[in-house]
């Protein structure tokens, strides 16, 4: 078996994934977004898979990637059929996955050079207000 060393490139590494952030190189988000090489969108509109529609999926395909890597929480979830068939009709690949096996994948493709787009979905604090007043 041969082994290729992989040195970290002219791209984005995802350092860090939790169900609430993605350190991306030196920084943490913690809002949904897309992430590409050398592509970046942090305030990505999206907060579940209910949420996406042809709207929140055109940012995806845009760049015409290969293959577009989505992530939401800690178990996989399916894809709807809408949503696959918007990428088909596109020519993307289209792939869901937890949201660490998004973060190592999409780590991969970037050392393989790959034109590739990882989405990754966070879940968000739900904040309490104050009763009565």
């Amino acid at each position: 078996m041969d082994l290729t060393e992989h040195k970290p490139g002219n791209h984005h590494v995802v350092r860090s994934v939790t169900d609430r952030s993605v350190r991306v190189d030196q920084t943490t988000y913690d809002s949904s977004l897309i992430l590409g090489a050398r592509y970046l969108e942090s305030d990505w509109p999206v907060n579940s898979l209910a949420d996406l529609d042809e709207a929140t999926l055109a940012p995806l395909v845009t760049p015409e990637p290969e293959l577009v890597v989505i992530g939401v929480g800690r178990t996989h979830q399916v894809l709807g059929i809408d949503i696959q068939r918007f990428f088909i009709q596109r020519g993307v690949g289209i792939e869901s996955m937890t949201l660490a096996a998004a973060a190592r994948t999409f780590n991969v493709l970037m050392s393989e050079n790959r034109r590739a787009l990882a989405a990754f979905i966070l879940a968000h604090r739900k904040v309490d207000l104050p009763h009565g007043g």
